[in-house]
């Protein structure tokens, strides 16, 4: 089943507001496995209107229409379905009941704007609005479903999970649709994609494979369509345990795990503890960090040694290496990782030191240079990173892959919490 979205409203198009209506029921229509084929933004205008619902009926078994239904003379939708579907305007009583009571309860007098709300084409089924007073329309012509919706977000998703999607359920033409995320870090798009070439070429005909690569992360999503729900489930988890094995040192969690979340609980199932100490990134590390509930009982804290003087008065970093060998040096890294374990007494610390940019770099260390230090009481892990010229991105880059070395360390040490 393939299914269009409408957006009506100039305040789409003129960017005064974001449509977050089209991503929700995109997410929402996929999870009933069907496929969203367009989204369409027009004016509220008629002949755009017109044009948008004629097209759409083309190549769309659904079309799902939101804005324009409000009450007053800028909002047209109603009038233009009305037309298109060869209809004619009826007032529905139980809308009309149901607006009565809503102003009733608002102390607002009923005006005439507000019994048009009741006005509805005489060919559409009424879908209940229980969140507010403009109904949503149900029309069926040629094989395709039209479904108009008000533009209020909270309106729209309060018609699409009490009415919509449970008519789209029973009417058969919906599938049963099963995602599984596996998250992957450390390894570029296009050599992961060659490792698992052979894989995703056996994969049965009915999942697909997505690659969703981000700053932080690669998401590898399956995507199972059928009609038995259990026996999707049971095939995506076959695949993703034959998957496993292919990406073992750069897989860490599913769906919406983070890497900071996922190495958090790992030091909170072997009870271990945490320090950071943080230059280039700002105490971006232990915000991430703190970002999950519980990281409490393993992060003890966090040092942002930003200057010179704070890496030798807090952590302790030798004024002589810092002379000979720079800030941005393994050298200093080392220190500083072994400066913070020591003041704060913890299993394993962290410590990064680098050039964010844009500006600050030299042809020995450009901007985007990065040295990370990650240790235990056993175990030194230490390394150097170039990365790109966007302050932001190296902020964010530099904090995930010293938290990726700390998981590997922590595995490397602990190898029962694999």
């Amino acid at each position: 089943m393939k299914a269009e979205i409408i957006t009506i409203g100039d305040e789409i198009l003129i960017g005064q507001i974001v449509d977050t209506n089209s991503a929700w029921m995109g997410e929402q229509l996929n999870l009933h496995g069907i496929e969203i084929f367009q989204i369409t933004s027009v004016h509220d205008d008629h002949e755009h209107i017109l044009k948008a619902l004629a097209s759409a009926e083309k190549h769309a078994d659904l079309v799902l229409i939101t804005g324009g239904l409000g009450p007053t003379k800028d909002d047209i939708t109603k009038k233009v379905l009305c037309e298109y579907f060869d209809s004619e305007m009826v007032i529905n009583q139980e809308v009309l009941q149901r607006v009565t009571e809503r102003l009733t309860k608002r102390n607002i007098a009923m005006n005439q704007l507000n019994k048009d709300q009741a006005l509805v084409p005489d060919k559409c089924t009424v879908l209940t609005n229980s969140t507010g007073t403009a109904p949503g329309m149900w029309f069926e012509k040629n094989d395709t479903i039209f479904v108009s919706m008000p533009g209020v977000p909270f309106e729209m998703k309060s018609i699409m999970s009490e009415e919509v999607l449970p008519r789209l359920s029973k009417n058969g033409k919906a599938r049963s649709i099963y995602h599984q995320t596996v998250l992957v870090y450390g390894i570029p798009e296009s050599m992961l994609a060659e490792k698992l070439e052979e894989w995703e070429a056996a994969l049965p005909d009915f999942i697909k494979l997505a690659y969703l690569p981000s700053q932080l992360m690669i998401r590898l999503r399956l995507s199972a369509y059928g009609k038995e729900m259990e026996l999707l489930k049971k095939e995506v988890h076959q695949q993703i345990e034959l998957l496993k094995p292919l990406i073992a040192e750069n897989f860490f969690g599913y769906n919406a795990d983070s890497l900071a979340g996922v190495t958090g609980q790992l030091l909170t199932s072997a009870k271990l503890t945490l320090g950071i100490a943080e230059s280039c990134t700002g105490g971006n590390i232990a915000h991430m960090f703190t970002a999950n509930p519980g990281s409490s009982s393993y992060l003890k804290g966090g040092i942002i040694a930003y200057s010179n003087e704070v890496k030798q008065h807090l952590l302790k970093v030798s004024a002589d290496e810092l002379e000979k060998y720079g800030a941005v040096s393994k050298e200093v890294a080392l220190q500083m990782a072994q400066g913070v374990q020591q003041a704060l007494d913890t299993d394993y610390a962290i410590a990064t030191t680098g050039i964010a940019g844009p500006d600050g770099g030299t042809d020995e260390k450009p901007v985007g240079t990065v040295w990370i230090a990650v240790i235990s009481k056993q175990n030194i892990k230490l390394e150097r990173y170039t990365f790109a010229h966007n302050r932001e991105r190296n902020i964010l880059r530099s904090s995930q892959a010293a938290i990726d070395l700390l998981r590997k360390l922590i595995l490397f040490e602990n190898p029962h919490l694999a």
